[in-house]
């Protein structure tokens, strides 16, 4: 293991080709595009990028080891084939993402796609979005270059490893030990952190780099012939790659984005790759996996990785929707495999093979840094704002919507010393919910959450999910001022009467045990229950069954409020702003109308227990309401996909939910 370790250039020592590579390459670039147009169908398919890594940390290492074991390594070299392997198709997918945000995007979405092209460029955008959001948060499919943040922690690793490979066999250290060692502790750290902070065990290189050096170990197996198996026989190889595979199909099977990820779930993907790329390019499965239309895939994976999402991203931000249809969504993917292929052929391969490799590799570098410097420029000032399709009066809309959201938050300041509606929620939005369903709550909320006051003469409990939550500002303002109003709504969490006892795990059952038993305690005059639109009939009945055995007199279930296929702002912004209707059918979600039906056919109402229907109220056979009053922008109905802005809270307390409580006889204000 002895040679010269050189700085200057020379010809690499590559591995030999195995169209294998190209075949897994394949399966993991269509099992990422799948989980991004199909998520309800390909729901694993995102651990394709774990199969990413490994083949990365093989074919990576493999080529590190053999020049340094023949004293030929050049980190010139090296680096200038990353560059001139990497930059050319992502300064394209950058440049025409910047192109098209130019005329499509506004101000505020083009300064966010700014900051993730600076990001993209530098190769941190891991670190970026693990700043920003969860991977799996609604909020995703308007990050364009969210799928770069795999790109950032391979380039991350390409930086390190080869240093250290080289200061090992400086210091006559066995890379194995290395390899161990590193891979080890990144492994744990992973377990770690997918307990503490699941979103920084996604996309941390620390808890990452253990993938990409299982393929390194691989490396280092094949380069120095260490037997893989106690038999080389074709018949044990046979077996192992499909136990490989078999293992990959598992992880296409159980693992989903709530699942908490990487942790010891990643070792599905991460051990059938291996074990198929140890099998070597000559079973059975290998070549099944090597046909011309695999190896075609696999050539074009990268630029197909990465222009899939851009294409489907842009596709949620202009139309509107957070599910567009399935012809659009294969439209896009259609469109991103012909410009993987047009990459390929006329970007990738001129740059990658041919004359003056150095200088093609320093031209890369400066036009990276060119984009990279426009994204920042443009993140720094507000999203070039006034310019392109940007304008002013459609800006300010987004401006005021995306700056200061009419979120009921900004507005419940009225009641209690604190926020009432963050105040009376358990959910602990500091730990987040990615992947990780078992949140602990918070240990305690206010006492003018669940405390009565006995200075009122009449008690109303609010209990339910966000969708309760939105129901307060209304209600606070409208009823009559003898009425207290209590409320422990959590968000994400549906009533039910299924949670018997206190959790410190589960901040939900915590919710729900916390608000039967302030209702035991108080005896509310009336309860009302909101939560999103999936209602279940025999649930409410029994919760209503069991509400009024707790001594509470009424109990009122509200149904669905109008849902959206994405933010209303948003709809208005890109569909309909030349001439906004107050009424639209436009973009709204029409699963609501005959779920709503179905209801209230099958829920009879009594004088103590009553299904509310509040689409009637906003909807009728012209639409939905988009707006109340004069203006669009301080009137709009609803400020996401489906909670109420304070005008329209007023609105369903004043026009429905009051006159139930209280009895239609009382004057209002």
């Amino acid at each position: 293991m002895a040679g010269k370790i050189l700085f200057g250039s020379k010809p690499d020592i590559h591995p030999a080709y195995r169209a294998d590579i190209d075949g897994l390459r394949a399966i993991a670039v269509l099992s990422v595009v799948g989980f991004h147009a199909f998520p309800g169908w390909v729901k694993g398919g995102f651990i394709g990028v774990d199969i990413f890594f490994v083949i990365s940390g093989f074919l990576i290492s493999s080529i590190i080891l053999a020049n340094l074991d023949a004293g030929s390594f050049s980190f010139i070299d090296f680096y200038s084939r990353r560059i001139r392997r990497i930059f050319p198709a992502l300064l394209l997918v950058l440049s025409a993402c910047f192109a098209f945000a130019w005329y499509a995007l506004f101000a505020g979405e083009f300064e966010q796609l700014g900051k993730h092209i600076a990001a993209g460029a530098s190769f941190l955008s891991n670190y970026a979005f693990w700043a920003e959001s969860g991977y799996f948060d609604k909020s995703a499919e308007s990050k364009t270059l969210l799928h770069l943040w795999s790109l950032g922690i391979e380039e991350q690793f390409y930086i390190i490893w080869p240093l250290l490979l080289w200061i090992s066999w400086k210091a006559r250290f066995n890379p194995i030990l290395i390899i161990a060692v590193l891979g080890a502790s990144s492994f744990l750290f992973n377990l770690f952190e997918v307990n503490n902070d699941v979103v920084a065990a996604f996309y941390s290189p620390q808890t990452r780099f253990w993938e990409l050096l299982v393929g390194a170990a691989l490396a280092y197996a094949t380069l120095y012939k260490v037997k893989f198996f106690v038999s080389d026989l074709r018949m044990t190889k046979n077996f192992l790659s499909l136990a490989g595979m078999s293992l990959i199909i598992a992880g296409f099977l159980l693992i989903q984005k709530e699942t908490p990820f990487p942790g010891w779930w990643a070792i599905l993907p991460t051990a059938g790759v291996a074990l198929i790329i140890a099998s070597g390019p000559e079973t059975w499965l290998s070549r099944r996996i090597s046909t011309r239309i695999m190896v075609w895939f696999g050539k074009i994976s990268y630029p197909l990785y990465l222009w899939h999402w851009p294409f489907l991203s842009f596709i949620f931000i202009v139309y509107a929707e957070y599910h567009p249809s399935v012809q659009l969504r294969l439209a896009a993917v259609a469109l991103a495999v012909a410009c993987a292929w047009l990459t390929y052929r006329l970007v990738e391969k001129p740059f990658r093979f041919g004359s003056y490799p150095n200088a093609k590799a320093a031209g890369l570098a400066v036009s990276m840094l060119f984009v990279g410097s426009a994204g920042l420029y443009g993140y720094q000032t507000g999203g070039f704002d006034g310019y392109g399709f940007r304008s002013r009066d459609r800006q300010a809309f987004a401006d005021y919507f995306e700056n200061s959201p009419p979120d009921l938050r900004y507005f419940l300041r009225t009641n209690g010393p604190e926020n009432f509606h963050d105040a009376c929620n358990f959910y602990n939005s500091k730990q987040g919910r990615l992947g990780n369903p078992t949140q602990i709550p918070v240990s305690e909320i206010p006492e003018f959450c669940f405390r009565r006051d006995n200075s009122y003469k009449k008690l109303l409990f609010i209990w339910g999910d966000s969708y309760a939550q939105h129901l307060y500002y209304g209600l606070r303002r409208i009823l009559p001022a003898d009425w207290q109003i209590l409320q422990v709504a959590s968000s994400g969490c549906k009533p039910s009467i299924n949670s018997s006892e206190p959790s410190t795990t589960n901040y939900c059952a915590q919710s729900n045990w916390f608000a039967l038993k302030v209702i035991a305690d108080t005896k509310p005059d009336v309860v009302i229950t909101g939560q999103t639109y999936e209602h279940d009939i025999n649930s409410m009945k029994m919760t209503a069954e069991r509400l009024k055995a707790l001594g509470v007199g009424r109990v009122l279930i509200t149904g669905p409020t109008p849902h959206w296929t994405a933010t209303l702002p948003n709809i208005i912004m890109r569909r309909l702003w030349t001439n906004t209707p107050r009424r639209t059918f436009t973009g709204s979600d029409q699963q609501i109308l005959p779920n709503n039906k179905s209801i209230l056919s099958k829920f009879t109402n009594t004088d103590s227990e009553m299904f509310v229907n509040t689409m009637d109220l906003f909807c009728n056979q012209d639409g939905c309401l988009t707006y109340l009053g004069d203006d669009k922008m301080t009137g709009l109905t609803t400020f996401d996909h489906g909670h109420l802005t304070p005008i329209a809270s007023d609105y369903l307390a004043k026009n429905l939910l009051v006159p139930l409580i209280v009895g239609n006889n009382t004057k209002l204000p």
